[in-house]
């Protein structure tokens, strides 16, 4: 892998002065004394990335709500994703890295390699408009977003339950913790947890519909992880309360 690589992989001309200066880390920048490196360009790239993913998810989850797509952009753009996509693309032997930080590490560093990708992006987005920008970003998140799609085709619960055997945690249960609103506009608020443990809590219309967005919360937050982490409750579903939850609401209420 060479520099002109990650240029293609880019839409970048070899020799362009945008894709040096994102290549460079600060250490490099400071024993020049140019001041050239890449901070500038990823705050612009971070923009870029965040706006392309924000289209992609729009599109590919038509009926989802806001609270879902924002837990989903986190996903695709977190620290973690952009320094794997920059490991496979041989990003961090191109840095351009100073003498006093080579030692340190920095080069393989997650946060440095996920602000060099964002400010590549930048580089692309400036150099060869939002079309091409969109195009490298659709690359980097390509594959975040189909597994995205296929957990979102399966049954959260079955799915969590599935992740937790996986993990030797016990098989979650689900619990009402909180009713509110007039009979007819009931919330429900339900807690998931294994064993002792609380993974995270959800929100809806019905029980099922809380189940369900607790169990989204739980994966989501075990993907990020790479185990089971706590959730908060953020949007609640729109999916209609049943009968049978209704008179549950209305019994509670009495």
């Amino acid at each position: 892998m060479s520099r002109s690589d990650v240029a293609e992989r880019f839409g970048l001309s070899p020799d362009s002065r945008r894709l040096e200066e994102a290549l460079t880390h600060p250490s490099f920048a400071n024993e020049r004394r140019d001041g050239q490196h890449y901070q500038r360009l990823e705050f612009l790239g971070d923009a870029v990335l965040q706006l392309c993913a924000s289209e992609a998810l729009w599109r590919a989850f038509p009926d989802a709500a806001e609270g879902e797509l924002t837990r989903r952009r986190a996903q695709l753009v977190n620290g973690e994703a952009l320094a794997k996509f920059a490991r496979e693309n041989g990003i961090p032997a191109e840095l351009l890295v100073g003498k006093g930080a080579e030692s340190s590490g920095v080069r393989s560093g997650t946060n440095v390699l996920a602000d060099v990708v964002e400010a590549l992006i930048a580089a692309t987005y400036l150099d060869n408009g939002y079309q091409a920008a969109r195009s490298v970003c659709d690359r980097i998140v390509g594959a975040g977003l189909d597994e995205q799609r296929t957990f979102r085709e399966l049954d959260p619960k079955t799915l969590l339950q599935e992740r937790a055997q996986g993990l030797g945690l016990a098989t979650p249960e689900y619990a009402v913790t909180d009713l509110w609103g007039p009979a007819h506009e009931r919330m429900f608020k339900v807690e998931v947890k294994t064993g002792a443990e609380v993974l995270a809590q959800g929100v809806g219309r019905s029980k099922r519909a809380a189940e369900r967005d607790a169990a989204e919360k739980a994966i989501a937050h075990a993907l990020l992880q790479g185990g089971v982490a706590h959730a908060e409750p953020e949007v609640a579903s729109s999916e209609p309360i049943s009968e049978q939850d209704q008179s549950a609401s209305n019994r509670s209420a009495g």
